[in-house]
């Protein structure tokens, strides 16, 4: 049992929320004021995509109406259908827009159809080479050609920018919300300022600064969509005839032809006549006839400028055959030069056997083994013949239903040339095009599809007109009204019953005013409690709705009240409109006239009928607090007097405060301190002995005890010397530093420097000859112990050889000049 219950509880609660929910989508707000949502919602996407375009053209938006068109489009459900399956292109679908009319398809149904575009266009009946041309693919709309490597493959935005834009509900469907970006049609090197957007893009919305076509007017400022403009003078430009001038008012690109008529002389000069100024370059009829420079012939051309030329039978002329060259009078043919022919025939495969002949030459009649078109068979046949043969070619044609049966097909078979019948998409047609693989092509037949009233209708693709949802007319709805008003509110053209009474009541209530919310005379009201089941086994009935008129509510109209603590006076509903606290502190100045009544707004007995109406009363609270109010400048002692009304009293306390010098500590009264002036102030902090601080000088302040830096004139005496420092001189320290005095060396000190300088000399040059001595003495010791040496080890009858004077002497000279060198390099 108490399964059984629990089953039949869940089974109730079930079929309950099923109805709520039935009730909800039947009852509550018409289709139309869905409608009415979705376009708020639509207009807001719409303003931020135009956002940029229209700050730059001050809010006009009237260059906007083709491309809001197309964004419409993308917003209404089955408004954007695919013309290849015809089926709506929703928003989660991949879809291809066309850069020349801008029409969408779902990506898969254009690659199938450039598919078999190219297929169908690459195939014709006696192409041999199939597959190699890159043939084009058109639009199945406008008919715009694309190249075989612009079909698509991936899934973009319409700016071109995002791979598989993510769906956003605040964006434009298949949109990336970036700024589009692509140049303007035709160039004029800007970018379109709008979001990612379907359609072509607007005008360019520039300001920019140019003159007329004639450049004779004032630059002025002009959008740059509209920057060409005529300033409605004369051209004035030199037409081509270069007489006369172009009267035309200021145009774009170049001047029409001049449009008078003189007389002109053919180009031969015999004949003139009248002709337009626009061709004066024109030819007469006549052969020129001039003798030619051979005296046999004449010129044969027909009017003409310049010399004729030289004679075509002049000079070297080949035979027929091009094989001999001739030089003979202009009078004499060429004769033949009896050798074989040798041209290539028509074939090209043998060469004409035939000897120098003129004329064309004759057909191949070689016989040859060929072999047929479909490669099956082989003849022996002459050359200028086909062969082909009987055979019926078996495959199967490209509509992968019937064989091509065509006489020796080279394997290249033409597309299937029968009807292919098949019902097409729409479900109301054939198809009449020739029997072809994949899917048909879209139903070119429309329907219209009308309105309730039938005053408006749109055409759409055969077979939409099941799943299309009817247009949003325009006129308005003409049904009689069923609430107690006259007349209904004003309504478009719908299906289905009227949309509830949103007009306002305007019944008199007891209070006097009229009922302000709105019609309730068809409000639609559940009944509930008219039947209990039986049991679980019955089945629960449906909810019954009655459509009755309700009670008119509370008046809600707005009555001014004053608060209790009057504060404020605030609108009230009428049917409880009475005295009421506002929440907020009382706010009245109490007794000590610095603070107000902290207590929450409350009512205020008044005592005297003259009495300030910001003045507490008995039923506020009392100030209990110190006093507050702000002590006088530099003073930090606070008042010793409880909260009161008017000025504290005087300080009389002692201040603890150092002087200017930091070294001693004043006691000063606050009174004097506070009032006193800078003058003052400075005189009561200062100890009155001398400052201890230390000039940048060295020397120690000579001022009293002061505020702020010390002087810098310092004027203690301080002795100056000379860079010799032989010359002293006693200075004010002051001008030291100012760098006001010097002290130069005189014509004694310059004497004694040069002394010194020499003496100094004259050491360093004896002390240079003391070391090349030294240096000398050593040579000639180390060179006597060498010559001992050798004299004993020499042979008795050895006789010596005389050295030269450069032997001998060539160490006495090279030492002191190394000595010298380095003790230069030393210094």
């Amino acid at each position: 049992e108490l399964s059984s219950q629990k089953k039949f509880d869940e089974i109730k609660k079930a079929n309950q929320a099923a109805a709520k929910k039935l009730v909800e989508d039947q009852f509550s707000s018409s289709s139309e004021d869905d409608d009415e949502d979705a376009e708020v919602k639509q207009g807001k996407i719409l303003a931020k995509t135009f956002t940029i375009y229209t700050s730059q053209t001050d809010g006009d938006a009237s260059e906007l109406e083709r491309t809001r068109q197309y964004m419409n489009e993308a917003f209404q459900s089955g408004a954007m259908t695919c013309l290849i399956c015809i089926a709506s292109v929703k928003r989660n679908q991949a879809v291809w827009s066309c850069c020349g009319c801008f029409c969408i398809f779902h990506l898969v149904c254009i690659q199938k159809w450039a598919k078999d575009s190219l297929f169908l266009v690459s195939s014709p009946l006696t192409d041999d080479d199939f597959g190699k041309k890159d043939y084009p693919w058109p639009c199945p709309k406008c008919r715009f050609e694309y190249k075989r490597s612009e079909t698509p493959s991936r899934y973009y935005c319409y700016c071109g920018k995002v791979e598989n834009p993510t769906l956003d509900p605040w964006l434009v469907p298949h949109s990336c919300g970036q700024i589009c970006e692509r140049e303007f049609k035709p160039p004029c090197g800007h970018k379109c300022l709008l979001l990612c957007h379907p359609g072509p893009c607007p005008p360019c919305p520039k300001m920019v600064t140019t003159t007329c076509h004639c450049k004779k007017a004032k630059p002025v400022p002009r959008r740059c969509s509209a920057k060409e403009w005529s300033c409605r003078l004369p051209c004035g430009r030199m037409l081509l005839c270069g007489q006369h001038t172009c009267e035309n008012p200021c145009h774009a690109g170049d001047c029409q032809p001049c449009p008078r008529v003189s007389k002109q002389r053919c180009i031969c000069g015999r004949q003139t006549a009248e002709r337009l100024c626009a061709s004066p370059q024109w030819q007469c009829d006549q052969v020129c006839g001039k003798p030619l420079p051979c005296g046999n012939h004449r010129c044969e051309q027909i009017c003409h400028a310049g010399p004729c030329g030289d004679c075509p039978r002049s000079g070297k002329r080949s035979c027929p055959c091009e094989k001999s060259k001739f030089t003979l009078p202009c009078t004499e043919d060429v004769p033949t030069c009896g050798d074989s022919c040798d041209k290539v025939l028509e074939c090209g495969i043998h060469k004409c056997s035939q000897r120098c002949h003129r004329g064309p030459c004759e057909i191949c009649r070689q016989e040859v083994e060929k072999q047929c078109r479909c490669g099956k068979h082989t003849k022996r046949m002459p050359c200028h013949k086909p062969y082909l043969c009987e055979t019926k070619c078996t495959k199967i044609r490209d509509c992968q239903k019937h064989q091509c049966r065509r006489k020796c097909c080279s394997g290249n078979c033409p597309p299937c040339d029968q009807v292919c019948g098949r019902t097409l998409g729409c479900r109301n047609h054939k198809c009449p095009s020739g029997c072809h693989r994949g899917s048909c092509n879209p139903c070119p037949e429309t329907v219209d599809v009308k309105c309730n009233c039938g005053k408006t209708v749109i055409k759409v693709p055969c077979g939409r007109e099941r799943t299309i949802k009817p247009p949003k007319c325009k006129q308005l709805c003409s049904r009689p009204p069923t609430c107690h008003h006259p007349t209904q509110e004003k309504h478009y053209c719908h299906f289905g019953r009227c949309p509830p009474c949103h007009q306002s009541c305007q019944k008199m209530l007891m209070c006097g005013h009229l009922c302000p919310v709105s019609c309730h005379d068809e409000a639609l009201v559940k009944q509930t409690g008219l039947h209990q089941s039986a049991g679980p086994w019955e089945q629960p009935s449906e909810p019954a709705f009655i459509q009755t008129a309700l009670p008119c509510p509370p008046c809600e109209v707005p009555i001014p009240v004053e608060c209790l603590g009057q504060h404020e006076i605030s609108p009230l509903p009428c049917h409880s409109a009475n005295p009421y606290s506002c929440k907020r502190f009382c706010g009245r100045l109490l007794d000590c006239q610095n603070h107000t009544c902290m207590k929450e707004c409350h009512h205020v007995t008044k005592l005297d009928s003259n009495a300030d109406e910001k003045k507490a009363g008995p039923e506020c609270s009392q100030c209990e607090e110190e006093c507050t109010k702000p002590r006088p400048s530099g003073c930090p002692h606070r008042c010793v007097l409880p909260c009161h009304p008017g000025d504290c009293p005087s300080c009389l306390q002692m201040l603890k405060i150092k002087c200017h010098c930091k070294l001693s500590i004043l006691y000063i009264e606050c009174l004097k301190l506070t009032c006193a002036d800078l003058k003052e102030k400075e005189l009561l902090i200062s100890c009155k002995n001398q400052c201890p601080k230390e000039l940048p000088c060295g020397h120690r302040c000579k001022e009293i005890c002061h505020s702020g830096s010390c002087p810098l004139n310092c004027s203690q005496k301080v002795k100056l010397r000379c860079l010799c420092k032989r010359l002293k001189k006693e200075i004010q320290c002051s001008k030291i530093q100012e760098g006001q005095v010097s002290l130069e060396c005189d014509a004694l000190c310059k004497e004694m420097k040069r002394k010194a300088s020499e003496i100094k000399e004259a050491e360093a040059k004896a002390a240079i000859e003391e070391e090349k001595r030294r240096q000398q003495a050593e040579l000639e010791a180390f060179e006597n112990r060498l010559k001992g040496r050798r004299k004993n080890k020499r042979k008795k009858d050895e006789v010596e050889v005389e050295r030269s004077s450069w032997q001998k002497y060539k160490n006495l000279i090279m030492l002191p000049m190394l000595g010298v060198a380095v003790v230069m390099v030393a210094w």
